[in-house]
């Protein structure tokens, strides 16, 4: 999402908001991420069988969708539910976040995601940790995580500037990515975290760690977008 704790701010153009402890955003944070990916690579090797790939890519969207939604406004109240690095240095670029709290953000996320995606692996009844072999290369794949990443930060924080709560919030987000992983080639992933984590599953939701670093720049150059943009139409 993208409204903020800790530490209430003045910053022109982004609300005050009410201030949670830091390691209780940040548990926020890690465990958000990890049920993020529990549900991406969970329901990515239960949809997995033969026939064509739409069949398969259908449900999974249907079901990362529901749960980013819910994850969002359950934990919105607490760190402003981010669960993505791309969101969180959007959010210190426009003044939501403290910049000394990025980092310790970031991490949170990588660590939660990394352990949510051990569970879905662990729970499916596959080695904890792998290394994905699923190449995802290309200039049109690494273009439409660029697109990707720039409308989901554009979404989530002209909707918070708009005073929208988390429940109108999670729900744009959630259905945004569940359209995003059927219409983009590279299946929005759009989410530094979610991109790293994939790494560790070799299964339908994978990706290979060669092809990881540019999805990772991608999604930066992304953000970046996506923040000039959000600046551009709050600009009288």
């Amino acid at each position: 999402m993208a409204s903020s704790p800790p530490e209430p701010h003045t910053t022109p153009g982004a609300p005050p908001v009410a201030v949670p402890p830091l390691w209780r955003a940040l548990t926020a944070e890690a465990l958000g991420t990890g049920l993020l990916l529990w549900a991406i690579v969970g329901s990515g090797i239960a949809v997995t069988h033969d026939g064509p790939l739409i069949a398969q890519l259908f449900p999974h969207a249907v079901v990362v969708g529901l749960a980013l939604a819910a994850i969002i406004v359950m934990l919105a109240p607490h760190s402003g539910a981010h669960l993505n690095p791309a969101v969180t240095l959007s959010a210190v670029l426009l003044g939501h976040l403290e910049r000394r709290h990025a980092g310790p953000y970031v991490l949170a996320q990588v660590v939660g995601g990394a352990a949510g995606t051990a569970v879905a692996n662990a729970t499916a009844g596959l080695a904890a940790v792998q290394v994905s072999a699923r190449a995802r290369d290309g200039a049109g794949l690494v273009a439409s995580e660029v697109g990707a990443t720039a409308v989901l930060v554009l979404l989530i924080f002209l909707l918070v500037r708009a005073g929208r709560g988390p429940g109108p919030v999670g729900a744009a987000v959630g259905a945004y990515i569940a359209a995003g992983i059927v219409f983009t080639p590279s299946t929005a992933f759009a989410n530094p975290a979610v991109t790293l984590a994939r790494t560790l599953s070799d299964t339908f939701t994978g990706i290979a760690p060669a092809s990881a670093p540019a999805f990772l720049g991608a999604q930066v150059t992304g953000a970046l977008i996506g923040v000039a943009l959000v600046r551009a139409f709050r600009t009288p």
